[in-house]
């Protein structure tokens, strides 16, 4: 069912992981069910906020980008989730061995996938471009999504709680390698012309 487990990660999310962890998964069947989906949402709030709303980071009229310009980075933007969900799950499934969990790479990013739920749902807030306010949501969504990790990883992995602690903060080390990897890219892709550019 596409995006079926979305409303059970916030209501029940121990019982709605055990729903995960029994339902047969493939990485395609993950990708069409949730992920391009749910990536959608930050691309598009954000592409349709920068272009016809702008960015108000303090007084004075608010910034807006071009369309020209600010639709290759919102593509860019969604594809580099994809790719960030398929590489965190990757890295899980071979971080598993170590663990003791008898895990499939689907399962994995699977798991990798649904933990990153409130950081794709959370996106909406960018068609109201207004930084502290998306900050603030933002980092809201952050604590949520860890919260799914250490929360899930247990339960996915069947491993004991201990295990899945020290499992889930190493998850998370590397979550945030892959997201400063995500930067520096973006740093580089910008000096190659493909910064934003404001409209007059």
């Amino acid at each position: 069912m596409v995006l079926g487990h979305v409303w059970g990660l916030f209501s029940h999310p121990h019982r709605e992981w055990e729903s995960i962890r029994d339902e047969p998964c493939t990485i395609v069947g993950c990708y069409l069910r949730h992920v391009l989906i749910l990536a959608a949402v930050p691309a598009v709030s954000a592409f349709v906020g920068a272009v016809h709303v702008g960015w108000s980071v303090g007084v004075g009229e608010p910034l807006k980008l071009t369309v020209s310009s600010a639709l290759p980075i919102a593509v860019l933007f969604y594809l580099a989730m994809l790719v960030a969900v398929y590489v965190v799950g990757r890295l899980i499934y071979w971080m598993a061995q170590t663990y003791g969990a008898q895990v499939t790479l689907a399962q994995s990013v699977t798991l990798a996938a649904y933990t990153a739920t409130p950081l794709f749902l959370v996106g909406v807030v960018a068609l109201y471009p207004m930084l502290w306010v998306d900050m603030l949501f933002g980092i809201l969504a952050l604590f949520y999504a860890v919260y799914l990790l250490y929360t899930g990883v247990p339960i996915v992995m069947k491993i004991t709680a201990e295990q899945g602690f020290l499992f889930s903060s190493a998850v998370l080390t590397v979550g945030m390698v892959v997201l400063v990897g995500i930067l520096a890219v973006t740093v580089i892709l910008w000096g190659m012309g493909f910064g934003p550019v404001y409209a007059s």
